[in-house]
C-alpha cells in the first residue's frame, strides 16, 4: 500500500490530548499531513513535521468543509471530530483504506472501542442506509472520505453553514456514493457523557438548540429536494362526515403491568370535560402484576372504559393500537395516552378535537411537559417540537427522530394504514406515512404530564438496544423516503 495517502484533520482541543492524537497519526506511514483545525491549541506544543495549524476554524461550517477539500492533496482525507484522545488499533488506517479502494465508498466509517470512566466497551455503530437522515447519526468520530468524492460534494455547497458543514457534506456525498461501515472494531474513542439513553434523547428538542436545529432543516430539506424526496405544502381535504362512529372520541391506552400508573392515567382521562361524547379503550396486554385486575375494577365504576384483552399474545404497543382503533366502540378520533403518563387539565380532549376541525388535518400533534414519578418538572421542560411548520413540517419529519405527543388520529385514516406491529418507532412511521398524504395539526401548549421514570422503555437501553431502535427508524424513514420518490415521479 502506497505512502502518505491521507491528509488528517483533528479540531484544537487540550494540548496533551491533542499530542496523544497528533503522535498516532503522524507515525502512521499512511499519513501525509495533519492540519489543526479550530482555536484555543496551547502554545508551546511540540508538532511534528507533518503536522500544523490550519486557518479553519471549525470543520462545521461550510468554510471549513471547503478548506478542508483545498487542503487535501492525497487520495484519502481523515476526519477525527472529538477533541479526547484517539487511539488506533492495530493497521487501522491501512484496512479502512484498504475497503475505501475495494468499495469505491465516497465515506468509511467502522465501528470501535469507547473508554468511559476508565472502563473500555465496545461500540457497535450500524450500516447506513437511505433514511439514515438524521443530523445525529452516529458515525464515530473518526471518517475516511475519498478526497474527490469531498471535493465534488464542497462544489456543490451552495449555502453558508454555521453548524451544519459536516452534516450537508455527507449528505451531498451519498447522493453519489455509498457511505460504507466497516464492522470491524479499529480505534477507541472516550467519551464524557455519562448520561442514560432516556436523557440524552430530548437533546435535540432542547431550546437552547434551537438555532442549530433550523440550519439542520435546511440543510436536510435541500438534500430532499435533490433527490426528489420533498413534498409540497399542499394536502386534501379531509372529509370528517364519511362515517358514522359510536362516539366523537376514545382515548387509547396500550398497557401492560403498569399496576404502579395506570390507574393515574384512566382517571386523567375521565376528569376530561367535553360538548362530546367520549369513551376510553385500554387494550391490556396480558399483563401480570395486578394491572387486569384493576382495570376490571375500574370498568365496573364507569362504563365508558372499555377494558380489552386481545386474543393473540405475539402484540407490541402498534398491535395493540390496531386492536383498539378496529374496535367497534372505537369514537370518530383516536387520541393517544401512555400508561405512565396523564392529561395535564380537564380540557385536553376538547382542545384536540377543536383542532382537528380547525386545521382540517388528518392527525394532530401535541406538546407536554417532562416530570419526574412525582410530577416535578424535568429538563429539559416543556418538548413542544415547534421545528413542525406547516410549510415544511411533512419534509423535516424526515430529519428527526420523533414527532412530539400526544398523538391524535382520525380514525378511518389510521384504519386505512394501521400501525406497524412494534414496540418502538410504530408511532413515527403512522406520522410519517399520515404526513405524505394529509396536513399534520400541532398543538403548541402542553397538553400532557410525560412521566420520565426507570420503568420507562426507553429509560437505559445497552447499545444493541439502541442500535435496534435507530436501525429501524432509519428503516421507515428508507420506506418513506422511497415512496415520496416514487409519488414526485407520478
Amino acid at each position: 500500500m502506497s505512502e502518505n495517502v491521507i491528509t488528517c484533520f483533528i479540531p484544537a482541543g487540550e494540548a496533551k490530548d491533542n499530542h496523544v492524537t497528533i503522535n498516532e497519526l503522524a507515525e502512521n506511514p499512511l499519513v501525509k499531513e495533519i492540519f489543526i483545525t479550530g482555536k484555543g491549541i496551547a502554545e508551546g506544543i511540540e508538532l511534528p513535521s507533518k503536522a500544523c495549524l490550519s486557518e479553519i476554524e471549525s470543520m462545521q461550517t461550510t468554510k471549513g468543509i471547503k478548506k478542508m477539500a483545498e487542503l487535501a492533496k492525497t487520495p484519502y482525507t481523515l476526519i477525527y471530530t472529538k477533541t479526547l484522545p484517539l487511539k488506533l488499533g492495530a493497521w487501522a488506517l491501512e484496512r479502512m483504506v484498504q475497503v475505501a479502494q475495494n468499495t469505491g465508498a465516497g465515506m468509511v466509517y467502522a465501528d470501535h472501542y469507547e473508554e468511559k470512566e476508565g472502563q473500555l466497551s465496545p461500540k457497535p455503530v450500524i450500516d447506513y442506509q437511505d433514511g439514515s437522515l438524521r443530523d445525529d447519526f452516529d458515525f464515530g468520530s473518526l471518517l475516511l472520505y475519498n478526497s474527490k468524492d469531498l471535493g465534488k460534494a464542497s462544489w456543490n455547497m451552495t449555502e453558508e453553514y454555521k453548524f451544519g458543514g459536516l452534516y450537508d457534506l455527507r449528505l451531498k456525498v451519498s447522493q453519489q456514493k455509498k457511505l460504507f461501515r466497516l464492522p470491524e472494531f479499529l480505534y477507541t474513542e472516550k467519551e464524557t457523557d455519562t448520561r442514560k439513553s432516556g436523557e440524552k434523547m430530548f437533546d435535540y428538542v432542547d431550546p437552547k438548540n434551537r438555532e442549530v436545529q433550523v440550519e439542520m432543516e435546511k440543510v436536510c430539506t435541500k438534500h430532499l429536494k435533490d433527490i426528489g424526496a420533498w413534498l409540497k405544502p399542499e394536502f386534501p381535504q379531509v372529509k370528517f362526515e364519511e362515517a358514522k362512529f359510536p362516539v366523537e372520541a376514545s382515548v387509547i391506552i396500550p398497557v401492560r403491568n403498569r399496576i404502579k400508573t395506570i390507574e393515574d392515567a384512566v382517571r386523567s382521562v375521565f376528569s376530561q370535560k367535553t360538548t362530546f361524547d367520549f369513551n376510553l379503550i385500554v387494550v391490556d396486554n396480558h399483563s401480570t402484576d395486578g394491572t387486569t385486575e384493576l382495570l376490571e375494577k375500574m370498568a365496573k365504576e364507569d362504563s365508558r372504559l372499555i377494558h380489552v384483552i386481545p386474543q393473540r399474545n405475539d402484540l407490541g404497543i402498534g398491535g395493540c393500537w390496531n386492536e383498539g382503533v378496529y374496535h367497534e366502540q372505537c369514537g370518530k378520533f383516536s387520541i393517544q395516552l401512555d400508561s405512565d403518563d396523564l392529561y395535564i387539565d380537564d380540557n385536553v380532549l376538547q382542545n384536540i378535537v377543536n383542532a382537528f376541525y380547525e386545521q382540517n388535518c388528518a392527525m394532530v400533534v401535541g406538546s407536554y411537559r417532562m416530570v419526574n414519578f412525582k410530577l416535578e418538572e424535568i429538563p429539559p421542560g416543556l418538548i413542544d417540537h415547534k421545528e413542525w411548520t406547516p410549510d415544511n413540517g411533512r419534509n423535516n419529519a424526515l430529519r428527526i427522530n420523533g414527532l412530539g405527543a400526544p398523538r391524535a388520529f382520525y380514525t378511518p385514516v389510521i384504519r386505512s394504514i394501521r400501525v406497524p406491529n412494534v414496540s418502538y418507532g410504530e408511532d413515527y412511521a403512522l406520522g410519517l406515512n399520515i404526513s405524505r398524504h394529509y396536513q399534520i395539526g400541532r398543538i403548541y401548549q402542553p397538553l400532557y404530564l410525560c412521566r420520565r421514570w426507570d420503568d420507562n422503555t426507553d429509560a437505559s437501553l445497552d447499545i444493541s438496544k439502541m442500535n435496534a431502535h435507530n436501525t429501524y427508524k432509519d428503516r421507515i424513514r428508507t420506506i418513506e423516503l422511497w415512496a415520496r420518490i416514487a409519488l414526485n415521479k407520478k
